[in-house]
């Protein structure tokens, strides 16, 4: 008798279990579902998609999306997604074929088509005059990096209304009943996107940082921000590796002849050759994340960060 009531009770909850994943699976089908390769698209696709859409991010934070591999459990939501937002992160290269392979009527949308990339930025050549102390800066030498483009657009606002474009007109061809919903919210992102860009260049134009001053950062994600805005961008790593001690040595020279003070690195990578260098010159370490999950706020931040690092 009560093994009876226990397997009525499991039954019940069973059931109940059933016809709730019924009931998320229901309201999820009325949801647009769509994957994104890191955590700002999912930010730029709600803002135009709203409530309508259900987004899935590949790499999520503190994971790098140079190298990064797929979960199954990753592969299996894929399934489900109308959708894929590239946007040209390296691990892409080697996994959208796949994607495509593992869900066949995906749409595959490289939110960046229609931006002129720029080249990885690479380590100038710094020379310092040993008698008078004097830095100058080279351009740089052609490497076997010289063709690798910089996938970081996401970090420049106008670059963003690109990519906002691409979302939409993926959005309204995959869902077209919802067309003006995402036009609407399209045309407020893009006012939003143009009020970030004219706060972030009112940080600049208060601190003076008009004149292309450097800054200095480990890994060079901030290209696109830097052309944007009017800095120069100083990377610490050479060809993806740590620098020589000759050429750390150059680095905390150029900083103390710039006066630079904050040296810019990112939650994932190494920040030893970064707090050497501050270290040498009285400064400080930053952390600028170019994933950040509060991608409108990230940016006026970091600028703010800048345009004290290089006053």
């Amino acid at each position: 008798m009560i093994m009876r009531r226990c397997r009525r009770v499991w039954v019940g909850v069973l059931v109940g279990l059933s016809c709730f994943g019924i009931v998320r699976s229901a309201l999820a089908e009325n949801r647009l579902q769509v994957t994104v390769s890191i955590v700002p698209q999912a930010y730029f696709v709600e803002r135009i998609g709203g409530s309508q859409v259900q987004v899935t991010v590949m790499v999520r934070p503190g994971a790098e999306p140079a190298d990064y591999e797929p979960r199954p459990q990753q592969m299996i939501a894929l399934a489900a997604s109308r959708i894929y937002f590239a946007i040209g992160v390296p691990f892409e290269s080697a996994w959208l074929k796949r994607f495509m392979a593992a869900n066949p009527r995906i749409l595959i949308v490289h939110t960046e088509a229609g931006i002129a990339k720029l080249a990885m930025a690479q380590q100038l050549p710094i020379e310092v005059n040993p008698k008078t102390g004097a830095v100058a800066v080279s351009p740089p030498r052609k490497t076997s990096r010289e063709g690798v483009k910089d996938p970081h657009v996401w970090l420049s606002p106008p670059l963003v209304m690109i990519q906002a474009r691409n979302i939409l007109e993926a959005l309204v061809q995959i869902d077209s009943a919802h067309k003006d919903l995402y036009e609407a919210n399209y045309v407020h992102f893009i006012t939003e996107l143009a009020e970030l860009d004219m706060k972030v260049s009112d940080i600049f134009w208060k601190s003076n940082s008009v004149e292309r001053k450097p800054f200095i950062v480990f890994h060079p994600a901030w290209g696109y921000f830097a052309a944007t805005y009017g800095l120069r961008q100083i990377p610490i790593e050479l060809a993806g590796s740590e620098p020589h001690a000759q050429e750390l040595q150059r680095l905390i020279s150029f900083a103390h002849a710039k006066g630079i003070k904050a040296v810019f690195v990112e939650p994932e990578f190494s920040t030893r050759s970064a707090r050497a260098i501050a270290q040498h010159i009285g400064g400080r370490i930053v952390v600028a994340d170019p994933l950040a999950t509060d991608w409108a706020k990230n940016l006026p931040a970091v600028a703010r960060e800048m345009a004290d690092a290089t006053q």
